[in-house]
């Protein structure tokens, strides 16, 4: 150590700045490997999660197969329906554009989230057209993954209100915590839901997840979610369109109970229901006010 004390005197800075380095190196190295077993970690957790609901399908359905591949290269439509039409369509004056435009804001701008609906009956030819209009939503790569299913059946209905008070009242009580609960007074919703039985009709929503082509192989849902959701604006339109009222339902972590229920496939999964009919004649409605155009309009011109 004597031999190199001359050396390390004379050098201490050089000497000290490779120690740095060193250092530096060692401590990102480390850095590195705690980084690579959280993402490693964070994507097993996802994978498990993931695996975990496509195992939930295996050995539940007759018409999947373990063996089956997933086609990519032919995703698109059957060619017979893949062609190309003319586009059918009338330009509209200026005049007419604006004052058809406004005509229908004006009407989707009564549309409210009605919970007292009257138990007074409504065609089904009308609840049908509602159906026809949320077919005609865009959806990824023309996939139209959703099912609408629609419940009149009084005992379903009380089955499926049974259900959803059950996980509703361990929402209220354990689930969604105070914060939650708290922003939902003025709304003045609890657990309890009268017009999943008192309304004439239920609409159920659910995205496939995946379909089946004609040969029997999986084919992908592209963004499945958002296409089902975006359906769903278009029946909430045709539902104020018609003269009638319902209100968004999320039925939190009544999904599974309610596809057994209603002998639905295992490749769809419940996102919403609407229940349909008539406000009450004592129907009231939070005294909300929407928003501006200019806090949800940015022009960029």
């Amino acid at each position: 150590m004597e031999n190199y004390l001359p050396f390390l005197v004379n050098n201490w800075r050089t000497v000290g700045l490779i120690g740095v380095s060193l250092a530096a190196g060692v401590a990102l190295g480390q850095l590195h490997q705690t980084s690579g077993q959280t993402a490693n970690k964070n994507h097993e957790s996802w994978k498990k999660s993931t695996t975990e609901e496509i195992e939930q399908t295996k050995g539940q359905s007759t018409i999947e197969n373990e063996n089956e591949q997933v086609d990519e290269d032919h995703q698109t439509a059957d060619s017979e329906d893949a062609k190309q039409i003319l586009f059918k369509y009338k330009k509209p004056s200026e005049a007419d554009s604006i004052k058809q435009s406004e005509a229908f804001y004006c009407r989707m701008n009564q549309r409210r989230s009605v919970r007292c609906i009257s138990s007074d009956p409504v065609a089904l030819e009308v609840i049908e057209n509602i159906i026809k209009t949320g077919g005609t939503s865009p959806s990824g790569a023309h996939t139209e993954p959703w099912t609408f299913v629609v419940v009149g059946n009084p005992e379903i209905k009380q089955q499926i209100r049974q259900i959803i008070e059950t996980e509703e009242e361990i929402n209220y009580q354990q689930r969604m915590g105070d914060v939650w609960v708290q922003d939902l007074q003025p709304v003045g919703t609890t657990w309890v839901k009268e017009y999943l039985t008192e309304a004439p009709w239920l609409i159920l929503i659910f995205k496939q997840v995946y379909g089946f082509k004609k040969n029997g192989q999986r084919k992908i849902h592209y963004y499945n979610e958002i296409s089902v959701s975006i359906a769903t604006g278009f029946l909430l339109a045709a539902i104020q369109e018609a003269g009638l009222v319902t209100v968004t339902t999320t039925p939190l972590n009544c999904g599974p109970s309610i596809r057994v229920l209603l002998n639905r496939p295992v490749n769809e999964k419940l996102l919403l229901l609407l229940p349909i009919g008539y406000p009450k004649v004592e129907a009231t409605v939070p005294d909300f006010k929407r928003k501006p155009l200019h806090e949800i309009m940015v022009l960029c011109q």
